[in-house]
C-alpha cells in the first residue's frame, strides 16, 4: 500500500527535518502552484498531496513557509487528489487546518522579486501547471525562477511543475541542459488516463526536456524518485513529495 509507505516515509522524513533545524532556522521556502482550473475544458489545479507534504515538511523543519500561484488569490485543487487512495493523511491535515486553508484561498501572487525573499522556489504540481507554468501567464514565474537559480537559490519543482522549468534559460541556453532531471513520464501520463488530453493541450515533459538538452532518468511508475543537479532538486510524481521536500530541506540546512 503506496499510502502506509508514504505515512512512514513522511514520519521518517519529520524526524530528519527535525534533526536539522537549527541550521534550517531563519530560512524560508516559497511553494508555487497552479491557478488554473480547467486545462482544455477538463477540470484540474493543484495536486493537494504536493502542495501539502512540502507544506508540513518544510514547517517541521523550522522553515517559514509562503503558499504562492500563478495569479494569486483561491488555488484551484484537482478533485481526483480529494479521493481515495490520493487523500493522504498531510492532505486532509491540511484541509482542516485553518491557517493552511488560509494560505490556499488567499495566495500570494507570483513575482520575479521573490528571489532576493526566499532561500527556495518549490514547484507543486497538478496537470494545471501545463496551463499556466508556461506561455504568458508564465512571465513572472519564468523570471522568478531563472532569477532565484542564478543567484544559487535553491529551485525545485514536482511531478507538474517541472513545466515551471521548461522555458527557463540561462546565458541564452535552457536551464535545465546538461542537467539530471526527473518529471511525471509518458507511461505516468499514460497510466493516469490523460495522455489524449495532455497531446491536445500541453506537451509531454519526458520528452521535451530531453530536446533542451537535459539528462532525463525516470524511476518506476508512481514510486518515489528524486533528482539533484546542483541547486536544481527534481522529482517525478506524487509519491516523491516527501523525499523532495527532504531534498531541499538538506540542501538547505
Amino acid at each position: 500500500n503506496f499510502r502506509q509507505a508514504a505515512t512512514t516515509q513522511a514520519a521518517q522524513n519529520a524526524d530528519a527535518a527535525r534533526t536539522v533545524q537549527p541550521s534550517s532556522m531563519g530560512k524560508s521556502v516559497v511553494i508555487v502552484n497552479t491557478s488554473a482550473g480547467s486545462m482544455g475544458g477538463g477540470p484540474t489545479g493543484v495536486w493537494l498531496s504536493e502542495l501539502a507534504d512540502p507544506y508540513y515538511a518544510f514547517q517541521a523543519a523550522g522553515l517559514e513557509v509562503t503558499v504562492a500561484s500563478v495569479a494569486g488569490g483561491a488555488i484551484p485543487i484537482d478533485a481526483n487528489s480529494m479521493g481515495d487512495p490520493y487523500f493522504g493523511d498531510q492532505a486532509k491535515k491540511f484541509m482542516h487546518d485553518q491557517k493552511a486553508v488560509g494560505a490556499l484561498t488567499h495566495s500570494v501572487k507570483v513575482e520575479a522579486s521573490m528571489a532576493d525573499a526566499f532561500d527556495c522556489v518549490y514547484l507543486a504540481g497538478g496537470h494545471g501547471c501545463c496551463v499556466d507554468f508556461v506561455g504568458g501567464a508564465a512571465k513572472e514565474l519564468k523570471a522568478l525562477v531563472e532569477a532565484a537559480f542564478a543567484k544559487g537559490k535553491i529551485v525545485a519543482a514536482d511531478c507538474h511543475g517541472p513545466m515551471g522549468l521548461l522555458e527557463c534559460s540561462v546565458g541564452g541556453a535552457p536551464l535545465v541542459k546538461g542537467l539530471e532531471v526527473t518529471a511525471f513520464t509518458n507511461i505516468e501520463e499514460d497510466q493516469a488516463g490523460a495522455t489524449e488530453w495532455v497531446k491536445a493541450n500541453s506537451v509531454f515533459m519526458e520528452d521535451e526536456f530531453a530536446k533542451l538538452g537535459a539528462v532525463f532518468k525516470k524511476g518506476d511508475p508512481w514510486t518515489s524518485h528524486v533528482c539533484k543537479a546542483g541547486n536544481l532538486i527534481t522529482a517525478q510524481n506524487p509519491q516523491s513529495a516527501d523525499a523532495c521536500a527532504a531534498a531541499v530541506i538538506e540542501a538547505l540546512a
